[in-house]
Formats: C-alpha cells, sequence, structure tokens
C-alpha cells in the first residue's frame, strides 16, 4: 500500500498545479506508449540543478527523436518530497518520470516524509554532479585547510552557505566539519533555495564559503569573485580545474547523482520501455556533449542494479545524518 504525507499550503499549491498539467498531459495523447508523449517532472523550481538535468533530457530527447512530445512540469518544495509524493499517487500513468537524486534521499529523512523512493520504480541513474567549496576571492582563506583550521576552531562562527537542509551541500559541510576535528552539529549552517542566493549570501559576507555544485558557481569563480577551494568528487573531474578534497588532506567524497523514477504502478513493459529510452539517450552524441559542458560524470545504472544502489544510499545517508547529529 502506498503512503501519503500531509504537505504544506505551498506543496498541496504545487501539488495542484502539476495534477492540472498531468491530467493535460494524459488527456491530449492517449498513447500506450511513453514515447508518443512523456512529462519529465523536476521536483524543484525553475533554474535549480533537478531543472537543468531535466531540460538537457527534453531537448536531447526532442533532437534525437527518442519521444515525439517531451515536457518539463516542476513540483519545487522540501528538497523535493512534494513531487515525490504525487509521483508516488499517479498510479499507473506510463507517460511519467521524475528526476530523483541524492538530495531527495536526504531530503526524505530531514523531512521525515511518508513517501520514500521505495514508493516509485527505479528507471535509471544517468550521471554524477560534485560540489565545490568556494569563498570570497577576498577571503582570508586561500586553501582548504586555510577553511578547515578556523572551522575547527570556531564552528558557529564560521558559517557556510549551501542547499536546503539534509541535501548534499548540508551533509558536506558536517562531514567536512568532523574531518577538520570540529562537532558537525555546532557548524553555522544557512540553507538557502537555490545556487544564487548562496553566491548573494558570500557576497554580502554572510557567509565565509559556500557549498553547492560547480555549475552553480561556474560563472563566479570565472569572473574572479569566487575562488574554490575544493570539490566533493573521487578524483579530478576532467575540464574542471578545482582539486578534491582528498587532494587537499580532507577525506570526504560524495556524489549528486542524479537519475529517473516512474510512478508506482507501472507494468514491466512501460517501465523497460521507459529504460530503453533513457538508454538511448545516453548513448547520444548529444547527451555526450551535456556531460561535458555542465561537468557533469556518466553513471548510467539500470534495473536491480539500480534499485541495490538507492537503498545502500538510503541507509548510507541515514548513517550519515545520524552521526552528524543533524
Amino acid at each position: 500500500m502506498r503512503r501519503r504525507i500531509t504537505g504544506t499550503i505551498v506543496g498541496v499549491l504545487a501539488g495542484a498545479l502539476f495534477l492540472t498539467a498531468a491530467v493535460h498531459a494524459a488527456g491530449t495523447g492517449g498513447a500506450a506508449s511513453p514515447r508518443t508523449k512523456v512529462t519529465l517532472v523536476a521536483p524543484a523550481a525553475p533554474g535549480g540543478g533537478w531543472d537543468a538535468f531535466a531540460r538537457e533530457a527534453q531537448q536531447v530527447m526532442r533532437a534525437d527523436n527518442i519521444a515525439q512530445g517531451v515536457q518539463v512540469v516542476n513540483v519545487p518544495g522540501a528538497s523535493g518530497t512534494i513531487g515525490l509524493a504525487q509521483v508516488a499517487e499517479m498510479g499507473d500513468r506510463h507517460d511519467l518520470m521524475m528526476v530523483t537524486g541524492g538530495v531527495m534521499v536526504g531530503g526524505i529523512l530531514i523531512n521525515d516524509s511518508q513517501v520514500t523512493l521505495e514508493d516509485v520504480v527505479p528507471v535509471a541513474r544517468l550521471a554524477d554532479d560534485f560540489n565545490v567549496l568556494v569563498v570570497p576571492a577576498d577571503s582570508p582563506y586561500e586553501t582548504l585547510a586555510d577553511f578547515a583550521a578556523d572551522l575547527a576552531a570556531n564552528p558557529g562562527g564560521t558559517a557556510i552557505a549551501g542547499g536546503s537542509l539534509g541535501g548534499i551541500d548540508h551533509l558536506l559541510a558536517g562531514l567536512l566539519a568532523k574531518e577538520a576535528g570540529a562537532d558537525p552539529a555546532a557548524v553555522n549552517y544557512l540553507a538557502y533555495p537555490g545556487g544564487g542566493e548562496v553566491v548573494t549570501s558570500l557576497l554580502s559576507k554572510t557567509a565565509k564559503a559556500g557549498l553547492s555544485g560547480y555549475n552553480e558557481f561556474r560563472d563566479q569563480i570565472a569572473s574572479g569573485n569566487l575562488r574554490a577551494l575544493g570539490m566533493s568528487a573521487e578524483e579530478p573531474v576532467p575540464g574542471i580545474d578545482v582539486p578534491t578534497f582528498r587532494e587537499e588532506g580532507i577525506d570526504v567524497a560524495m556524489s549528486n547523482w542524479r537519475g529517473y523514477v516512474a510512478p508506482p504502478g507501472v507494468s514491466d513493459e512501460v517501465r523497460d520501455e521507459l529504460v530503453a529510452m533513457l538508454t538511448e539517450l545516453r548513448e547520444t552524441e548529444a547527451w555526450a556533449e551535456v556531460l561535458e559542458r555542465n561537468g557533469w560524470v556518466d553513471s548510467f545504472m539500470v534495473g536491480e542494479e539500480f534499485a541495490a544502489f538507492i537503498s545502500e544510499e538510503s541507509r548510507r545517508t541515514a548513517q550519515i545524518i545520524e552521526e552528524l547529529g543533524l
């Protein structure tokens, strides 16, 4: 039996808008194949990482004729769990997939969501995105070691700006503090709805450092307004001239992975068709260009392997949140 959550007013409004769009999508197509019409749900506001991920896929699917009609619908709120709750109620809708990823795993736990990724059908993991720790260009912190020293000495006075509570940014802030020798629960973490607000917090000196996906900071790094001290990847990412945390002496690595899930009632045939569509997407030259342009790393995974990965990510994230007192 699927479980339900009671959302905030924002969640209800977002859900209502989504349901209106979903009914329209279902009513105008009438076909039994997602290749005729498919809706990609971005469980976040326009302009963020999940939105960009969905719209990049939309463009490639259209250009390479993977699907005839592809639309993106935004359902923002609560680290993606409002969108997740709505998709979990969509039954056997065959023409719909939702973007998911590491941020949602943490959001489910922090928001105490009654709906989890066990309530939807895993389709495919497509790519890994990685976070960078940045400081203003005039910051006294020249290296990650400089910042870690202050974080250890005064975690409450070394504010770190990032995304939603329980997301990758938040977990990384806690892990960095732990490795630096500070109490993760004492870190002054400032949560914002997007990378733009994190940049504003840094440039206004509200925060001393910021954590987000590389693309959120890329232009500010290139212009010289921000300086990148480290990246959360296991190893250096081609095309991104930022050392990993491990290269800088801090043993922390975490991926902001992204993929797609489907409503819980889809048939095996529909699930297999969705997997085939995303497999074709991944194999196009256009998608390879998307990965390179965005600094994303291919991490393709489907079926039982992807389901097992989600289960392990949920367990690992829960353990991190408990250990960090978050």
